[in-house]
């Protein structure tokens, strides 16, 4: 016996199609149909065209005038409907493609978040996987992720980008077990976490983790995106867990802890909100990028320590060093420190005293 073979279609078949072949096959009109059931003969010839769509009751109906199954009739509408929304989702696709220049594409599917592929339409299909959103355009929208088109009026960073840096640290921090937050406990571990700016990232980074867990701080290192220029970032999942991005951009170990020390800063200082340290901040947020800056540079290097030291006026290297002895602390951040104050140049011999973290 010849196996049936059944055909499965793509293309949207309205179920008026159906209905108009069981009419035809008992030989009844739409006008007795309509009599029948007590529905306007327009009702009939709009289902039958497939401008009016089928509803549970009229298969309920349908299904005691002509005998076939209600579920028959939903099923074909469903269908129907789905398809036409897939048609339409296409469109809206071909629509979104303009926005994939600006999203990091190449690097997520280097980091395995989303496959490799040449074809435009499966990368926007991948990129809504990854953001877990239904369309691009919601990304500024989405409330976790809108600060990130909100940054530099001349749109010198791509939200798109930022999107994705924090949208990476997302997923890695719901892995990363942590307790719930506390601001005295974190507080408390700063004298800790700052006398590790003498270790090696391969020692201390295992640490800090740990130790920021135990105060309710997921600490997640990201690698930079084009277009994202982001040293740094703090947002908060839930209510008791934030998330501290680093992106790990550059080498120098005083910008890193200066950056680990200004998110800080935001965590203790601050409400419970997405800060992302990128260079430009939107005008409203200039007071509190301040507050962070300030707690940074004076946990780090205290101003009091500082002044004393530059009063003196006594740069010699084992000044320096002494100085960075004196307040336990690497002696690249002190001239990293002293560079900003203005008081050594950018190119000053001490210089070499500062640190370059090669990441793993």
């Amino acid at each position: 016996m010849a196996t049936e073979k059944r055909v499965y279609s793509d293309l949207p078949i309205p179920p008026g199609e159906y209905l108009a072949e069981v009419l035809e096959a008992k030989g009844m009109a739409q006008a007795e149909l309509a009599r029948r059931i007590g529905r306007p003969i327009q009702a009939i010839n709009e289902i039958i065209k497939g401008e009016k769509s089928l509803t549970s009751t009229t298969a309920l109906e349908l299904e005691r005038a002509l005998d076939v199954p209600a579920h028959i009739w939903t099923g074909l509408e469903s269908r129907f409907q789905l398809i036409k929304a897939k048609e339409q989702e296409k469109k809206l696709i071909q629509q979104e493609l303009t926005h994939l220049p600006n999203t990091p594409y190449k690097q997520l599917a280097d980091m395995g978040y989303v496959e490799r592929t040449r074809d435009g339409t499966q990368k926007i299909r991948e990129l809504h996987r990854f953001y877990g959103v239904s369309s691009l355009v919601n990304l500024s929208e989405t409330r976790a992720y809108a600060a990130s088109f909100r940054r530099s009026p001349k749109g010198i960073a791509s939200g798109y980008a930022l999107a994705a840096w924090l949208r990476c640290a997302e997923l890695r921090a719901a892995e990363a077990p942590a307790d719930a937050y506390d601001k005295t406990k974190l507080r408390a571990a700063l004298g800790e976490i700052r006398a590790m700016t003498k270790r090696d990232p391969a020692d201390f980074l295992p640490e800090l983790a740990g130790l920021l867990a135990g105060c309710g701080v997921a600490l997640v290192l990201v690698p930079h995106f084009p277009k994202t220029y982001a040293h740094g970032a703090t947002f908060w999942p839930k209510s008791d867990k934030a998330v501290l991005l680093m992106s790990i951009r550059g080498k120098w170990a005083d910008i890193f802890w200066f950056s680990l020390f200004h998110e800080i800063g935001h965590l203790l200082l601050h409400k419970k909100t997405t800060f992302i340290d990128d260079g430009n901040t939107p005008s409203e947020n200039l007071p509190l990028e301040q507050e962070a800056d300030d707690f940074a540079s004076n946990k780090l290097v205290p101003s009091d320590k500082l002044h004393e030291f530059i009063s003196r006026n006594d740069l010699r290297r084992e000044a320096v060093r002494a100085l960075a002895e004196e307040i336990g602390i690497s002696v690249g951040i002190v001239v990293g420190r002293l560079q900003h104050e203005g008081v050594i140049e950018h190119d000053s011999e001490l210089n070499r005293l500062r640190e370059r973290y090669e990441w793993k």
